[in-house]
């Protein structure tokens, strides 16, 4: 069945030398199952404002436990098991499947959202799993068919352009793109240091000379943190 997540960043307070109890390592166990890494992964999609890589193996872990899940509620239904045990089983089995669902409808949408952008930026492309590839091209074309057939075929040619104002623009400034700049919070999972929180943009890194302690919360433009979330230092919440 699966852990309710605990609120025990404050846990760590108790480093003093006192014994453990075993809590701690309960709570890392709970804290790296795959349901756990499931519901970390909806958290960090839903709150980031671009698409972050798509978690492959746990996607097909999760997937693989769904199956035995439903597997095992139908041969406790055929055994005449305890409705009960039933129940709770059933109620594990739709929680994960709301989980998962979510995170792949969440990626859908920004897919929708900027699919021309993520077209033409590779690093975004290849954080796509190979569905999610095929999707975009499929829906960028009847998309595209479709602009062009009801809209731009019946604008001067110098504005036909499906990615730009006009053919005087210099760049794809009618493709949408996720805002860097957004305010997200998020949650540190380990010590991060101020060198890691300095930002290219040298006129703004005076703002963020601070440190990040384990389990400490913090409101801060996501291209600050992307790189921290990408190597597992951080989490949004």
């Amino acid at each position: 069945m699966e852990p309710e997540s605990g609120s025990g960043s404050g846990s760590g307070s108790g480093s003093g030398g006192k014994p453990s109890d075993g809590t701690d390592d309960f709570e890392t166990l709970i804290s790296t199952t795959d349901v756990e890494l499931l519901r970390r992964a909806w958290r960090n999609e839903k709150a980031a404002p671009e698409i972050l890589r798509f978690e492959t193996h746990l996607i097909d872990r999760v997937t693989g436990q769904l199956q035995l899940m439903e597997e095992t509620v139908d041969d406790f239904v055929e055994s005449g098991i305890d409705p009960l045990t039933v129940s709770l089983y059933q109620m594990d089995l739709d929680r994960t499947q709301f989980l998962l669902r979510s995170y792949l409808r969440i990626r859908i949408q920004k897919i929708e959202k900027f699919m021309f952008h993520i077209l033409k930026t590779n690093e975004l492309h290849d954080r796509l799993s190979k569905q999610e590839k095929n999707f975009t091209r499929r829906y960028s074309e009847v998309i595209g068919r479709h602009l062009e057939e009801s809209v731009l075929l019946n604008l001067p040619d110098n504005y036909q352009s499906l990615l730009r104002q006009s053919t005087t623009s210099e760049e794809d400034d009618m493709v949408a793109e996720p805002q860097m700049d957004t305010f997200v919070v998020c949650k540190a999972r380990e010590y991060v240091g101020p060198s890691e929180l300095q930002d290219s943009n040298k006129s703004l890194t005076t703002d963020l000379l601070m440190e990040m302690e384990p389990g400490e919360l913090f409101f801060i433009p996501f291209k600050r943190i992307k790189k921290l979330l990408e190597n597992g230092k951080v989490d949004l919440v």
